[in-house]
């Protein structure tokens, strides 16, 4: 290498030099000459200080891995006989995996005599794939190993969970309003003793009676 381009630890480019000499005023400045790109011509070099230049890309590297999502793949399991409360139950555990961004293996167990009818742990793939298509993409088609079967069911692209989420309070929301409102009675309203009406046998009814009794007499 005869020469190089040299750019100090400012950000100034110094030029080009001979790498002694480049290496000379690194060390006059307590620093150290590094090469940041080597296929350029003539290669480039700077004067830092290596060691916190090290720092500081570990810890970058260490804040990029803290806000990356590693993505698990988690197993629910079913029996060939499993009731439908348990079905919607695994089923909701299932949609909160792929929320978070997980994969799901969802495998069919089968024991004993199960094992010469595989066609109902398929139908209960077949049912699960088609109640999750909005949401979910079969990364396999179920396939049968041993005494299970299974298949593997990944978030599907473009789905946002959060949207989903908030729809749910949106749409009960005209049923809340629907509700009916009590209102307070107005000043000077009484309401009736009796349910009963002018011709029932109610008090009403008896006053009634009485009142037309009365008049009669006067007449």
């Amino acid at each position: 290498m005869r020469e190089i381009r040299v750019i100090d630890d400012t950000g100034q480019q110094l030029g080009i030099m001979p790498p002694p000499q480049a290496l000379a005023l690194a060390r006059s400045k307590g620093l150290d000459l590094v090469e940041v790109a080597a296929t350029a011509n003539p290669p480039v070099c700077r004067i830092m200080d290596f060691g916190k230049y090290q720092y500081q890309e570990q810890k970058r590297q260490r804040e990029a891995r803290k806000h990356q999502k590693v993505t698990e793949v988690k197993e629910i399991k079913f029996r060939p006989k499993v009731d439908e409360h348990d079905y919607l139950f695994k089923k909701k555990h299932i949609e909160r995996f792929l929320a978070d961004g997980d994969k799901v293996k969802a495998t069919i167990f089968f024991r004993g005599r199960e094992m010469a009818h595989p066609e109902i742990g398929r139908r209960i793939l077949d049912r699960l794939l088609l109640e999750l298509e909005h949401i979910a993409v079969a990364e396999n088609t179920p396939r049968r190993e041993g005494n299970t079967m299974h298949v593997i069911l990944a978030r599907r692209p473009g789905w946002k969970p959060a949207a989903a989420a908030k729809a749910a309070p949106k749409a009960a929301a005209p049923a809340a309003s629907a509700a009916p409102v009590a209102r307070e009675p107005e000043e000077g309203f009484q309401p009736a003793e009796d349910d009963e009406g002018p011709g029932g046998t109610g008090e009403s009814g008896e006053a009634g009676a009485d009142a037309s009794g009365s008049s009669e007499t006067e007449e």
